[in-house]
């Protein structure tokens, strides 16, 4: 029952961060996947792209309807991102999951920074 819980909670709070950051799928999903659920990152990784499929589709259109986005950027990039997704996924059941928790904490401390020097370094934007 417990993890009953935890689980809606945390699908909860994934949806409220998608719609306000725009993050949930990976950078939220697959540590807590991994963390508390107790998955493998293999796993992990499944279960949230398909979570992040309905998450992501409420919360873009939710978006869209406000007149924020650019559907004909994001249908480009969705296209791209299913042909490289093929060749991702090889390449990720190819190698321990240890070496993909490693890359994926790697990835999540570069752009973190990359993201925090930059905020740092701008103005504040009314946007």
């Amino acid at each position: 029952m417990l993890e009953i819980v935890a689980l809606v909670a945390f699908g909860v709070l994934t949806g409220v961060l998608s719609g306000v950051l725009g993050v949930g799928g990976g950078i939220f999903m697959v540590p807590f996947l991994v963390l508390v659920v107790g998955l493998s990152q293999h796993a992990a990784q499944a279960t949230s792209l398909l979570v992040v499929l309905p998450t992501a589709a409420v919360a873009s259109w939710s978006l869209y309807r406000r007149g924020v986005g650019d559907p004909p950027v994001a249908l480009r990039m969705g296209v791209i991102g299913m042909v490289g997704s093929i060749a991702g996924t090889a390449l990720a059941l190819s190698l321990p999951g240890a070496v993909l928790r490693i890359l994926f904490a790697l990835l999540m401390v570069l752009v973190g920074a990359r993201l925090l020097r930059d905020a740092l370094r701008q103005q504040p934007d009314a946007s």
